[in-house]
């Protein structure tokens, strides 16, 4: 029997009045590995940051091990879209990966050799330990994004979250991400949102597609006749046996 270690049941989501998500219900296992899939403005972002408690639902719940969302960061990584950095603010690649150390409602008495150790440790699986010292702001878009990747997972997450999370990466730097995380599924489970369809066959073993309503599609792979169901409004390319196409909408959307 599964082990769910996120449970979604009749979410609801709207702002000022408009409606993003409604009724998402849907449950992922202990080391699950999903894709959020779906059109621009569909919904995939806001149910992540519903699933992480930095949203409040109009209406149903989200559990993440059984309890709120909040009483379970300290278990879970989130990588969030790149986003602006100002680039004179004097911080360390080292240090924002240290953040990943802190805990949440604790006096912070500053890191440890251990957290230090561990920081060191995890920019140097993604490749950014000679950047360890320089500004964040001097790093390019694929570079900052590394360095937050690696605040996510420096804690060890049970849950990884990421939004997105190699849109100004280039494609070497992508497929060693997509393997590394293929290897920290292995202990942990992982959401993440993206429009980078090709990677679904080859690594993720669920997906859920997002238009307003959401629709959980457990399948470990995408065959033809998946890409005929799938009825989700995103684009699949691909080079391999079937052509590029936009799939169809479900009937509800």
């Amino acid at each position: 029997m599964n082990s769910f270690v996120i449970e979604v049941r009749d979410l609801w989501f709207s702002y000022n009045g408009h409606s993003v998500l409604k009724g998402a219900d849907f449950e992922v296992p202990e080391k699950g590995f999903v894709a959020l899939i779906g059109p621009n403005g569909g919904g995939k972002t806001t149910l992540l940051k519903l699933m992480l408690g930095l949203l409040e639902p109009d209406r149903g719940r989200v559990r993440i091990f059984g309890e709120t969302p909040r009483k379970t960061m300290h278990r879970i990584g989130y990588v969030p879209q790149e986003v602006g950095v100002n680039k004179s603010f004097p911080i360390s690649v080292t240090d924002v990966v240290l953040m990943g150390r802190m805990r949440t409602g604790k006096i912070w008495p500053g890191h440890s050799q251990h957290d230090r150790i561990a920081a060191q440790e995890v920019l140097n699986r993604l490749g950014m330990s000679e950047y360890k010292d320089r500004r964040i702001g001097e790093l390019s878009g694929g570079e900052r994004q590394k360095v937050l990747i690696a605040r996510a997972i420096v804690n060890d997450p049970e849950i990884l979250f990421l939004d997105e999370p190699v849109a100004n990466v280039d494609s070497k730097g992508q497929s060693e991400f997509y393997d590394l995380l293929k290897e920290l599924n292995e202990t942990a489970t992982v959401i993440m949102v993206s429009h980078d369809l090709m990677v679904i066959s080859s690594y993720v073993k669920s997906v859920t597609c997002v238009n307003r309503s959401v629709h959980y599609h457990d399948a470990a792979e995408i065959t033809q006749e998946m890409a005929d169901m799938y009825c989700c409004p995103a684009e699949l390319v691909t080079h391999g046996e079937f052509p590029h196409r936009v799939l169809r909408k479900h009937e509800d959307f």
